[in-house]
């Protein structure tokens, strides 16, 4: 039976990765809604490949510009924030939500209103939003299927267990590219540097968020939200291979492991086949070639982003849609070379320690909280830059 797929966020990785699948299983699937934040070229090369009912853009000014490019195809064409948002309450049997950053939160939680089973890949909407994304998704009975590695895995290893018999939940990092460099020497790091992952092929900010381990922090405020244990249950273990990708103890002392290639692909085709399985293209393990797999404790002194997200979830409220804004805001800052490495995190920390929003209750407070976070966080970047 053919599923239909509305794909949020076409252009960037998950999303090429997602079509790629799509491709392979064509009988399996077809492509109801396609978007994208602003290459028009590369929506309108996917929307004549898959032929969408229809192709969002996000920015409202390359509208004209979609449509040109598409005229004549049969392809409805729209764009800007309201565009998205009515695009994610589209029948569709699985929202993909995979747009970067705080964009894809309004999307997201109007896929999960709708009831629409989602596959989430967009980490901002659950560290910015999750106890109101979770809300959602329990009122309408909507389905979350993670897509990060690490959160995918854990579904997996959760797979025939129950959650109350869980013990701890870890999540592995690989620790990223300067791993074991000391923290004079990561003073002086290139954004060049700190986009080389050992082992994921990823886009630069999460790559930057890697190498900080500020992404295993986030995913630790995910994993909170997913898997309801206790923040006191969910660890994090340094693994650099990136072969076990997370890891679920139970009670009884039994731990369940979910091994692969660092593929994207195969948790994208975990949370599309849902709850089957389906074949990819992805290279299997060969564990005698590895020959072996290394472990140790995250060294939180040079990396002490976890440290501040697992602080900002435990006090919850504001704390982490302030921590999201701040993060993406130094991230940008030093790809752009104004910063350096550490005053990312720093950059972060004077954010949350300058002011505390009540807690929200809407998308609009959460947007608000947001706004105000980037607004400081520019403030404290320029105080850097001038230093």
């Amino acid at each position: 039976m053919t599923r239909r797929l509305s794909l949020f966020g076409a252009t960037g990785s998950v999303g090429q990765s997602t079509l790629d699948l799509v491709r392979r299983d064509g009988e399996t699937w077809t492509v109801g809604v396609l978007t994208a934040n602003s290459d028009v070229a590369e929506l309108a090369k996917l929307a004549r490949e898959f032929r969408p009912e229809l192709a969002v853009i996000a920015d409202e000014a390359r509208y004209a510009d979609l449509r040109d490019a598409l005229a004549g195809t049969g392809v409805e064409v729209a764009a800007g924030a309201d565009a998205l948002i009515a695009a994610a309450t589209a029948p569709t049997d699985l929202v993909m939500a995979a747009i970067v950053g705080c964009a894809g939160l309004a999307p997201t939680m109007a896929a999960l209103e709708a009831g629409t089973p989602v596959a989430l890949a967009n980490k901002e909407a659950l560290v910015s939003a999750g106890e109101l994304m979770t809300a959602a998704a329990r009122a309408s009975g909507a389905p979350i299927l993670p897509v990060d590695s690490e959160h995918n895995a854990i579904f997996q290893c959760l797979a025939g267990g129950r959650i109350d018999q869980v013990r701890r939940i870890i999540l592995t990092a690989s620790g990223g590219p300067f791993r074991t460099m000391s923290a004079a020497d990561m003073a002086r790091v290139t954004p060049a540097q700190a986009v080389a992952h050992p082992n994921w092929s990823m886009g630069a900010k999460i790559s930057v968020d890697s190498a900080t381990m500020m992404n295993k922090g986030l995913e630790l405020i995910e994993a909170h939200h997913l898997f309801p244990v206790g923040l006191d249950r969910i660890e994090i273990l340094v693994h650099p291979q990136s072969v076990i990708h997370s890891l679920v103890e139970y009670i009884d002392c039994s731990t369940l492991a979910q091994l692969g290639s660092p593929d994207m692909r195969i948790p994208i085709s975990s949370a599309l086949a849902w709850p089957d399985r389906m074949a990819t293209p992805c290279a299997p393990l060969d564990l005698a070639t590895i020959a072996r797999l290394d472990f140790e404790a995250p060294d939180e002194a040079r990396f002490p982003a976890t440290a501040l997200c697992r602080a900002a979830i435990a006090e919850g409220g504001a704390r982490p849609a302030q921590l999201n804004a701040a993060n993406e805001v130094a991230v940008a800052a030093f790809l752009a070379g104004r910063i350096s490495f550490p005053a990312i995190v720093d950059t972060v920390r004077r954010v949350l320690d300058a002011s505390a929003p009540a807690a929200p209750t809407s998308l609009q407070d959460i947007f608000s909280v947001d706004a105000a976070s980037r607004a400081a966080a520019q403030h404290f970047v320029d105080q850097f830059e001038h230093v």
